[in-house]
This record gives structure tokens, sequence and C-alpha cells, in this order.
């Protein structure tokens, strides 16, 4: 049995709705980032005709200033491409004091985008991957031999892609649309926004256009093993970190939506039999999540047997070191290998301290984040360099 919830809107949900209802909106987008940035590539703010602002793209710094020019763009139509930074006289004021510096693409998205928005939109609910390349950025260079173009008609063209269908829209040129879809495709296999730079027929060595893509990937997956009280609260932080999570316990009983509600699914299955079934089904990958809060050798042994053999980016379990230590002698008897065993956190989650299942679950989210940037888990103060890292 499996039952799912619905998620809270996010900034393309807000632009989708409102431009169905025939209302244009602002959309400011994070397309470049240098030194400490607040937020990577891709972070959206949106601003409403009727005022309202959904998002975020940094962490204060200049969305009182981005609010004014969202809102002039909303009214002139005419796309903007902003630098922030601490290099500017009143840094304080609008800049970004923090030490970063970050380009932002403000456009007008009018219900006219509307095909667009519902291909993406449609992708999503499918949980499959699309993208929507912009042109945030144009010279009024041509070609070497061709007359120069207008930059003006170029900015804010868009090119939307979805798995195996025509894409929608256009960039302005067919050989640049179609170099452009190839590499934005390569971006969003990687899960990942970003730049890219061509000359305005596509040349991969020219400049003239500078494109945006911003990927609109399935999320990561989360799945927690035993429903208790430490599931629901690691539920509940894992779905605040963007993931997509499913509790999985045996028992129906405690597995129920009403306990876990932050939880996209809620499964009722013996744990290694479920996660069997989603690794055939290939719906685990490289960027998946597993914490093991069973803490029972039904459960745990042959669940983290069939987890520490894929490559998975964490894996966890929950209970003493003695336990640990039982299930790390079980793991190696049904043949796991040093490396794999390695790869097992456990006791889960970092030394934080806490005692609550809430405590416990920061101690966890902690551990997940450090093992995906490659943190060192010590104080900030400790640390020398930049406080963000790069992505």
């Amino acid at each position: 049995m499996t039952e799912r919830r619905q998620r809270v809107p996010d900034v393309f949900d807000e632009a989708h709705r409102r431009c169905r209802a025939g209302e244009p909106v602002a959309l400011a987008t994070v397309v470049a980032t240098w030194h400490s940035a607040p937020q990577p590539p891709g972070a959206t703010m949106l601003v409403a005709a009727d005022g309202t602002v959904t998002g975020s793209v940094s962490g204060g710094c200049v969305e009182a200033d981005l609010y004014e020019r969202a809102r002039r763009v909303l009214a002139t139509g005419a796309p903007e491409l902003i630098r922030y930074g601490i290099s500017d006289d009143d840094a304080y004021a609008v800049g970004l004091t923090c030490g970063g510096v970050l380009d932002v693409f403000v456009e007008r998205v009018d219900p006219g985008a509307l095909p667009g928005l519902d291909a993406v939109a449609a992708a999503r609910r499918a949980a499959q991957p699309a993208a929507v390349v912009t042109c945030v950025a144009a010279d009024a260079g041509g070609a070497p031999g061709a007359p120069p173009t207008d930059p003006a008609r170029r900015l804010g063209r868009r090119l939307v892609l979805t798995g195996g269908q025509h894409p929608i829209g256009s960039l302005g040129d067919d050989r640049l649309d179609d170099a452009a879809s190839a590499d934005a495709l390569g971006l969003l296999a990687a899960g990942h926004s970003g730049m890219l730079r061509y000359g305005y027929t596509g040349q991969r060595r020219g400049s003239g256009v500078s494109l945006f893509v911003t990927a609109y990937a399935t999320p990561p997956r989360m799945i927690v093993f035993g429903a208790i009280d430490f599931a629901a609260a690691v539920a509940r932080i894992g779905a605040f970190l963007g993931y997509r999570v499913t509790v999985c316990d045996a028992r129906p009983v405690f597995t129920t939506v009403r306990r876990f509600p932050e939880a996209d699914e809620v499964v009722v299955q013996w744990p290694h039999r479920y996660l069997r079934t989603e690794v055939d089904a290939g719906r685990v990958d490289e960027r998946t999540v597993v914490c093991v809060l069973t803490h029972d050798p039904r459960f745990d042994v042959p669940l983290l047997e069939l987890a520490l053999r894929h490559p998975l980016a964490y894996v966890g379990a929950m209970g003493s070191r003695r336990t640990h230590d039982d299930r790390l002698k079980l793991l190696g008897e049904a043949g796991l290998t040093e490396a794999q065993l390695a790869r097992l956190a456990s006791p889960i989650g970092l030394d934080l301290g806490g005692r609550t299942p809430e405590e416990t679950a920061v101690s966890v989210a902690a551990q997940i984040v450090a093992a995906r940037w490659g943190g060192t888990c010590r104080p900030l103060a400790a640390l020398d360099g930049p406080i963000h890292r790069p992505g």
C-alpha cells in the first residue's frame, strides 16, 4: 500500500498558476555567481502584479532593490541583467555584504508563455526532467560577415525542452536551437542549471549570446525505513531540504500518512523488498539517501546488504555501537567488502549532543549535507576561506 501527499507550490508552480489565470509575473533568476554567493545559479524570486513575492535569490541582501527592478520589468516588459556585489559604493544598501557577486536576470513572463509552462508542469507531475533555455545577454555583433543583430530581439527568448517532446519556442536561429538543445540536455542529465555561450548561429567557440539553462530535474530521493518518531522528524527535515521523501515500514498500524504528513509517499512493505523493487525499476540513483531507523536485524541486515551494494549518496543506520558491531559482522558474512562497509554511516548522524527526535534529525541532516558537499563538520569559525563552497 502506498499513500502520497501534495507538495507545497514553489516559484514555478506560482508562475504557472498566475499565467493560467491571465496574470503576467516578473521572474528574477540567479544566472551566475562568484566568491561567497548565498544562493546557487537557478535560485529564483517571483514578483506578481499585486506585489506578492515568492522565493528568494540571496540571504536578504538584495531583495529590496531587486523587488523594485522586478516591478519595473513587469511594467515595461524589457528584461534586465543585473550584477550585485561588494564593489558597489552603496554595498551595505544594495550589494552583497557577505563578499559574493551574483548576476540576476529579470524578465516578464506573460500568459503567452503558457505552452512552455504547461509542458514543464506536465513533466514535473510525471517526475520527468525538463529544461528552459533563456537568452539572458546578447551583444550587437553577429556571425563573421553577417549583418549586426539587434540584441533586444534576442533577450528573453526561450526554448523549452521536455523528455522526448519537440522543443517549444526558439532562440532566434535553428542552428542555435540545435546546439543549445544538445548542451542543455547534458546539463539536465547531470541535474544542473548553468550558463551556455555561443555565437549567434550556434558556434560553440563563438560569442555574442549567453543562455541560461534552468534545469527542472527530478528531486533526489530520501527513503526512511522504520515508522518511528525519529523517522517522522527525519522525514520532516528531508522534505525541508528538498528531497522527495518516502517512509517505508512493514507494519500498517504505524505506517500512515497521518503520522508522516511531510512524506511524499508512505509505503507499507518489507523494507528490503521495497528497496529491491525501486532499484530494479531504476527509481533510485547516486543522489538517493537511505536512512535505516528500524534497528531490528530482521529488517536491517537484508536492507543494508542491498543498499551498500549500490552507489547511493548516503546510507545511514540507527542503533547502538554494539548493534553496529553486530551488523558489521552479519554484513561481512553476507559477502560485503570492506569498502562497501566503510560507506555505512552508523551510528547515524553527527555528535551534536542532541536527545529528541528533532535534534537527532538535525544531526542526521547535517551528516547528509556534509557528505553531499564535502563538508568538514568543523565550526566555520575554525576555518579559513569562503563560507559558501562552489557547487
